[in-house]
Formats: structure tokens, sequence, C-alpha cells
């Protein structure tokens, strides 16, 4: 419950207002118009992004992406950094430290850490479980959507099913316990996660100039 709150104190520090995301998005209009016109930037230049925090999305990309998935400790091949976009599945329950599953996972991961960090248009999701031993109650378990458009300068998160040491925690459960008590806070909660162990929002990217003259 404590740490329900926590993250719900924490959310509403983040998640800007009504006003002040209708703000945001009337500055990002006018940079468009400002990049079509050639007024306000210099031309060729870059313009400044308003950052922006909301709740989360699909990218723009993810209908027509071919999925690669892949296995407990199974290191994807080098030449899917040469895919624009590309999507991932990853599992990762088996994260055990007496049965060498960590030990696998430790292996393959900068690999598939160092083929993302290429891309310009990635989207990753990912199911993982953590424990000491074989059948044991995990550390830590869930399931990540992770994304991110340099082209576009936007990101996101999502992630289902959190919990430690079996007990749900996200906005999805500040929302729940705030609910009674401050329903207006729980209101503005709720876009970014409503059931327990949810939480997800999209944030703006700083501006990436290898990835832009890309397309």
């Amino acid at each position: 419950m404590h740490l329900a709150i926590t993250l719900g104190v924490c959310a509403a520090v983040l998640v800007p207002g009504t006003a002040a995301a209708s703000v945001n998005e009337r500055s990002v209009n006018e940079r468009s118009v400002n990049e079509r016109t050639g007024s306000g930037a210099a031309a060729g230049s870059a313009a400044p992004v308003t950052s922006r925090v909301g709740p989360f999305t699909e990218p723009g990309f993810a209908a027509g992406c071919p999925w690669h998935r892949f296995g407990e400790g199974e290191i994807p091949p080098w030449w899917l950094m040469f895919r624009d976009p590309l999507c991932v599945e990853y599992n990762k329950r088996d994260i055990t430290f007496d049965n060498g599953g960590a030990l696998r996972f430790l292996v393959a991961e900068p690999s598939r850490f160092a083929l993302a960090m290429v891309t310009c248009r990635y989207y990753q999701k990912d199911h993982w479980s953590v424990q000491t031993t074989t059948g044991s109650t995990p550390w830590v378990t869930w399931d990540g959507q992770y994304w991110w458009d340099k082209t576009r300068q936007r990101a996101g998160a999502h992630l289902t099913n959190f919990r430690i040491h079996g007990r749900s925690a996200g906005i999805g459960d500040a929302v729940a316990a705030l609910r009674t008590t401050f329903p207006e806070l729980a209101d503005v909660l709720d876009d970014y996660g409503q059931d327990a162990g949810e939480t997800g929002l999209t944030v703006s990217l700083p501006f990436d100039l290898r990835c832009s003259l890309a397309g």
C-alpha cells in the first residue's frame, strides 16, 4: 500500500495537467507550421522540442513492423541492426540462479542492448521473472513494452503485471489506493495505469541528427 501511494505521488509530479498538455500540444503544432513555412527557427536548423509526457500509446510504425522473437538467453543475429524499424520480443522468465538461467541472461543481454542502441525506430516486448531457485516465488516479475522513434523524437514504456515478491506495484495500484480519498488525483493518474501492476507513459526525446537525416 505504501509503495502504491508513493508511486501515485511521484506520478502526480510528472504528469502535466490538462491545461499544460494543451499548451504543449499547441507549441508542437506551431513548431510544425514553422518548419513548413521556414519561419521561427532558421532554415535547416533543428527546432527545439517541447518536453511532453502523456499516456502510453503504440508507435506509428508498430502496425507494419515484423516481429523477431527470441527464447531464454538467445542472442539475436547481428544483421538485425540494419532493420528500420526493428521490433523484437524476448523471453526473460528464467533468470534463475540455481540452473544457469541467470548466467545465460547476462551473457546474451549486452548483445541485445547493443543491437537496440543503433536503431532509429525500435520496439521491444519482453517478459521478466527473476528468482533464486526454480519454482520459488520470484523477486520481481513483469511484462514490458518499450519503444522509441528518434526521427519523431518520442518514446514510450508500458509495464503490466509488475510484482515484487508476489505483490503488485504500479500506477494502477496507486489509482485504486487513492480513489476513495483523492478521487481527482486518481482520475489524473488513471490514464497512466488502470490495472494492478500497470504503469505506462510516453515522453519526448532529444534531437538525433543521424536519425533525422535518415528520415
